[in-house]
């Protein structure tokens, strides 16, 4: 907010657009230095001045404005310092409630993420898209867009023909992953079986009635217990949009193709679209998308861009990949240019490594599944809380581990997944954000006040450093929200959380609150910080407790 009001009274003065002065603005190493500071170097060229001529300059303009939201600016060479008035933020920050941070962007947006094959229990590493999908949804969503979340079922995949070779009508969710691992490893002892795979997909592409039962059978447990698991952990879907009903569009796609000079041919007899005159060329060894066997049955590629083209079509469309997809979408927009049609944003993350696996592959069986993992998490929160001799819900803990370990890094960062790091109580951890919340709640409660009440101008006093670092990191929520929306990345919100909780916890050790003379003040102060936290972790699908 208030940084808003510095943006604006200098883009009256200097005619830069007010992104440019967003993008210029920095914050001091300390307070005594101000809370923003101007660079007046890039107006050098402007007004043909020597920098710290118009940092004075400009000081002298704005001070005759009399900003009320700003106590005090003073020039340090090129720099222009802004002091914010303690108490007008204070004043504001103190009156937010549980709409804290929110917007009303109103944009139609179709968010796809997680899509596993549907052969198995998500691993802890396929287990990121979800984790970052369901977070974007959180943030979008919280700024006022309409977003739908879209699970793509692949269920006319190799991987489904392949489970379909050793399928039993009685094969419950919790075998699919050993029957896949055991067809994988027949497939390579036998390469002729993997011609019956592929006549399988012909036949369910004909409509070949006991394969598509078949298919739906496999796809039907799979996806029953991969949507039962992740709703456990809060992560929930509005549309299951399935492969094989894009098989009769992607034909379309196809005549459509047929009219460009791009479809090919290739010596296999695949039909295929030639990429060399696309900035991809020098990127592919074959710089040719394959969208069909050469028995004529389509690829994934080809149903792809069917789906792709529908969802377009109703809104702004984002679509979560892991980065080992990232050609692949790189190829899949280069064909929707040549077919004029809109194509995704695309949000790419990086791998969840683990000591002695590293990347996992359920083809291999080089995993952990994230159920297996998320209970190993449990009985570790469970030993915690206990250690401790505190309260808490060791579910709520644990899901908050793995969750924040997700996303604290960067979307493009690999992860080395450090389980007990990832349940501390301290440090940049999940749990840690949650005690601090819990702590906060502790203190309203001690205050034995059912009602916390207003506080006026007035009974504002003078503010000392720790109450207005809190104060000031509180008012930073919004415009982190919106830059994290306008990002796609969650980490934004994450690392936020964590300042925000050591901001607190400073003020927690210096000042005290129940029975100082500012107790009012200072109650206000801790539950402003309570609603920001409970907001911010809930964009990151974290649920807070009370008492921990």
């Amino acid at each position: 907010m208030f940084k808003q009001i510095i943006i604006q009274v200098l883009a009256k003065k200097i005619g830069l657009r007010k992104e440019e002065i967003a993008n210029l603005i920095e914050i001091p190493p300390s307070i005594e230095l101000g809370d923003y500071a101007f660079p007046c170097f890039t107006l050098s060229k402007k007004f043909k001045k020597d920098p710290n001529k118009i940092a004075q300059e400009l000081a002298y303009k704005l001070l005759q404005d009399q900003i009320n939201e700003i106590e005090k600016i003073e020039v340090s060479g090129p720099y222009l310092n802004f002091f914010i008035n303690k108490k007008k933020l204070a004043e504001h920050i103190l009156a937010i409630n549980d709409s804290f941070g929110k917007q009303k962007q109103n944009q139609k947006i179709i968010l796809e993420h997680t899509s596993i094959n549907p052969n198995a229990s998500p691993h802890l590493g396929r287990t990121r898209n979800s984790i970052i999908g369901d977070s974007i949804y959180r943030i979008l969503s919280f700024l006022g867009n309409k977003v739908e979340r879209h699970y793509y079922v692949n269920d006319v995949s190799k991987q489904i023909a392949m489970l379909a070779l050793v399928f039993e009508p009685s094969d419950k969710f919790s075998d699919l992953l050993n029957k896949y691992i055991e067809v994988t490893k027949k497939i390579e002892n036998n390469p002729e079986l993997e011609k019956k795979v592929f006549a399988l997909l012909y036949k369910f592409e004909h409509k070949e009635k006991k394969t598509v039962d078949l298919f739906r059978k496999i796809v039907g447990v799979a996806l029953e217990g991969q949507i039962k698991f992740l709703s456990s952990i809060g992560i929930e879907f509005d549309y299951f949009d399935y492969e094989s009903s894009y098989i009769e569009h992607s034909k379309e796609i196809l005549k459509e193709l047929d009219k460009t000079d791009k479809l090919l041919k290739d010596r296999e007899g695949r039909l295929v679209i030639d990429l060399k005159s696309t900035p991809l060329v020098n990127k592919l060894k074959k710089p040719f998308f394959v969208l069909t066997r050469s028995d004529g049955t389509g690829l994934y590629s080809l149903r792809d861009l069917a789906y792709t083209t529908e969802k377009c079509k109703k809104g702004r469309n984002i679509l979560v990949l892991g980065e080992d997809h990232k050609v692949y979408a790189e190829e899949l927009i280069e064909v929707l240019k040549l077919l004029k049609k809109t194509y995704p944003e695309v949000v790419f993350y990086s791998f969840v490594l683990l000591k002695g696996i590293g990347k996992m592959s359920t083809r291999k069986g080089e995993l952990v599944l994230l159920e297996e993992f998320l209970n190993h998490a449990l009985k570790n929160a469970e030993i915690s809380i206990k250690k401790r001799k505190t309260k808490g819900d060791p579910k709520k803990v644990a899901i908050a581990a793995v969750k924040y370990s997700m996303l604290k890094n960067e979307n493009n960062r690999n992860i080395i997944f450090d389980l007990q790091r990832s349940l501390n109580f301290e440090g940049n951890t999940g749990p840690y954000l949650q005690y601090s919340y819990a702590r906060a709640s502790s203190i309203i409660r001690k205050s034995k006040k059912k009602k916390l009440i207003k506080i006026t101008k007035k009974e504002i006093k003078d503010i000392n450093d720790q109450e207005f670092l809190l104060i000031k990191k509180i008012s930073e929520f919004p415009e982190l929200v919106n830059r994290a929306g306008n990002c796609l990345n969650p980490s934004v919100i994450a690392n936020y959380s964590h300042e925000l909780a050591q901001y607190f916890n400073e003020f927690y050790h210096f000042c005290k609150v129940i029975g100082d003379e500012n107790e009012k003040f200072r109650l206000r102060l801790v539950d402003s910080f309570r609603t920001t936290l409970k907001n911010a972790l809930h964009l990151l699908g974290i649920e807070v407790m009370e008492e921990m």
